[in-house]
């Protein structure tokens, strides 16, 4: 599912849905910073088959609902200085790390419509702002060199609770440290955490992470379609709290792909990581929103009384089988990154698989040669995934593929492979459960073709209502007293 065809309308895009996992890295019960942590980018793993039993596909389709956001709990009171030292004492970590929000990160690209990531960062700040799906009393950051084949300095960062556009609310800004300094060098190919800052959130709150890069960084790791406004500045802003001095934007994402949180409690079923294309990557959804479906799923659970943070580990055009520069990593690749390492993932959900039967039929410039797909070697594909996320004691729930008639996507052969894929992902057992979002965003008049009232146009990625319908039944899926 690439809208190369449709770069007219800015962007590229890719099918998938979502991937989560769970192990929740414990941290000490006390502790007065956690040092920063330096890691490089594992190698992946397989393990052994594991037994699953699969849960009735839903294959009913419901009105789309109108979104209703939870409330949020009240924020603290702002303290009267504009940048506030971090606070003394131990931060206390009783509940261990949750990861709140993430972004996959990707090689730097020409990417879908204008970016930083290819000229990276010289002398200047780097505003981005995230909404997080879990809250806490503390927070640290990720950051990710994954494709940068040489170290990166950081000159400085900073974390504040979002204001309006790039400013952020006076007295919530801290600065943040690595293993004590306020400056950190990114490893080459790897990643770097930082330490525990005091700085209250709630699920749902969005907050703002500044990075300096006095120096020159070289391309820049990022995450192509963020669907959502960073800011760049000349100079060191990482401690302004208005947005006077960030003049420029991007809709990208630069180095940082995760923010934890501890203190707020742990869902006993943990974290939801959407793991697929650009359907989970939330194409075609208006900037700063949050409509992506794996938003609304959060948004959804927290409605019915059953939150769980929810991660989006999406990528525009991404494939199960094959790597792109573009679309980054092919799905065995960067499944253990972008899933099982997320702290506190408990359940993935698997939506992918289009780009690999749709690229085949598509003159896609940015995906030359674009090979032709058999359902045998699609399916070996998930089970290779399912394998890793039972291997860590995460459930599995496998999505269908969304219907996709009259796209740049379909054809003879991606039609006949869809339907054997589809059907295996429904009746084979594999997975821990299933949601049939094939039937449940067809058109009444026909199964191929998405449902017009869920079309963002190209017949391939769904609208805003579109998402909307998709996270309800998924929140059904996991809701359900069967699975």
């Amino acid at each position: 599912m690439n809208p190369l065809a449709t770069r007219t309308s800015t962007a590229l895009a890719a099918l998938v849905i979502a991937v989560s996992t769970s192990a929740a890295a414990t941290a000490p019960a006390q502790a007065t910073t956690t040092p920063a942590q330096v890691t490089t980018t594992p190698a992946q793993a397989t393990a052994p088959a594991a037994q699953f039993t699969s849960m009735p596909a839903r294959a009913t389709t419901a009105p789309a609902q109108s979104r209703t956001m939870p409330a949020q709990a009240a924020i603290e009171p702002a303290a009267p200085t504009a940048v506030m030292r971090a606070q003394t004492g131990p931060v206390r970590q009783s509940a261990g790390w949750q990861a709140a929000w993430m972004a996959a990160p990707q090689r730097a690209s020409t990417g879908f419509e204008p970016n930083w990531s290819e000229d990276g960062f010289s002398g200047q700040s780097v505003r981005q702002v995230v909404r997080l799906t879990a809250g806490g009393s503390s927070l640290r950051i990720r950051l990710s060199n994954d494709y940068g084949p040489s170290p990166v300095r950081l000159t400085g960062a900073t974390v504040a609770h979002a204001g309006q556009g790039a400013a952020v609310r006076t007295g919530s800004i801290r600065p943040l440290t690595f293993a004590g300094a306020r400056s950190a060098d990114l490893p080459a190919h790897g990643a770097l955490t930082s330490d525990p800052v005091r700085l209250p959130v709630q699920p749902f709150q969005s907050v703002a992470v500044t990075l300096h890069f006095a120096g020159t960084t070289g391309p820049a790791t990022f995450h192509s379609q963020a669907y959502a406004t960073s800011y760049r500045a000349q100079g060191d802003h990482a401690a302004d709290t208005t947005a006077t001095a960030f003049t420029q934007a991007t809709h990208s994402w630069y180095y940082l792909s995760r923010v934890d949180v501890t203190g707020g409690g742990n869902p006993q079923e943990g974290a939801v990581v959407a793991f697929g294309d650009s359907i989970t990557d939330g194409f075609g959804s208006a900037n700063d929103a949050n409509g992506r479906y794996p938003d609304e799923l959060a948004e959804q659970l927290a409605a019915r009384g059953a939150s769980r943070p929810v991660l989006n580990a999406g990528i525009g055009g991404n494939l199960v089988l094959n790597d792109s520069a573009w679309y980054g990593d092919r799905s065995a690749a960067r499944f253990r990154r972008d899933v099982l390492d997320q702290p506190g993932a408990g359940t993935v959900v698997l939506l992918q698989g289009v780009n690999d039967l749709g690229f085949s039929e598509s003159d896609t410039p940015t995906y030359k040669p674009a090979p032709v797909v058999s359902a045998d070697e699609l399916i070996a594909g998930y089970r290779r995934l399912i394998r890793q996320a039972h291997a860590k004691g995460v459930k599995v729930v496998g999505a269908t593929l969304l219907p996709f008639k009259g796209s740049d996507h379909w054809g003879a052969h991606a039609a006949a492979v869809s339907d054997a894929v589809n059907q295996w992902i429904r009746t084979s057992g594999e997975y821990d459960a299933v949601v049939d979002l094939d039937r449940a965003m067809a058109a009444p008049g026909d199964a191929d073709v998405l449902d017009p009232a869920y079309d963002s146009g190209d017949h391939l990625h769904p609208n805003g209502a579109g998402y909307t319908a998709m996270a309800r039944h998924i929140a059904d899926t996991l809701t359900s007293k069967a699975k």
